[in-house]
């Protein structure tokens, strides 16, 4: 046990059974008109912008600790010229309302988004809420509704729009678990390459 807070990135374990079952922490709800990050240097939450549009995530969102996007992430993207250099971002679906950011969700993942931002690989892994009454017993991307999937899809592909010029971003392609679970074993090796070495 610590006797100080751990950093959520480097201090909280990956989860109890990665890549499958995973702990997430959460910076954003589906409430939030803000767009908070992780600062890496305290741990602590900072405001990265306002939501530029009236745009909301559609599921809590966050990413899973000691994960590091960088060679081996880019290598499973072929459209991207470098991993985003951040801890890998996750998405989780809960029927029940979580409006609180700044706590540990338990994950089982199901797929992801090949999102591609600026040419960095800038995964979404997807994941359902562990135990939850209406997605707990989704084992892949095809077990749940494809219009969260979408609502998916277009929040990243808008979220950072400035009107008038071209989107950076775009998803390369939707995948299934098997995938999600390379992704996921690829920026748990990057971390241990960069900073447990």
């Amino acid at each position: 046990m610590s006797r100080f807070r751990p950093h959520p990135w480097h201090g909280l374990d990956t989860g109890p059974a990665p890549p499958e079952v995973l702990n997430v922490f959460v910076e954003i709800t589906p409430f939030d008109l803000m767009k908070y990050e992780v600062d890496k240097a305290s741990g602590y939450l900072r405001i990265d912008r306002p939501q530029r549009s009236s745009s909301q995530p559609p599921s809590l969102y966050g990413f899973v600790p000691r994960t590091f996007c960088d060679e081996r992430v880019r290598k499973l993207a072929p459209e991207a010229k470098r991993g985003d250099g951040d801890p890998l971002d996750i998405c989780v679906l809960s029927e029940r309302a979580i409006a609180r950011n700044e706590i540990i969700v338990r994950a089982r993942v199901i797929g992801g988004l090949q999102m591609i931002d600026g040419g960095e690989a800038d995964d979404k892994i997807i994941g359902v809420l562990e135990n939850d009454y209406m997605w707990g017993a989704a084992r892949d991307v095809d077990d749940v509704p494809p219009v969260l999937i979408e609502r998916l899809q277009h929040y990243f592909l808008t979220y950072k729009l400035v009107p008038g010029e071209p989107a950076r971003a775009h998803i390369a392609r939707v995948y299934g678990r098997a995938h999600a679970l390379r992704v996921i074993r690829a920026a748990m090796a990057d971390y241990d390459a960069r900073f447990t070495r």
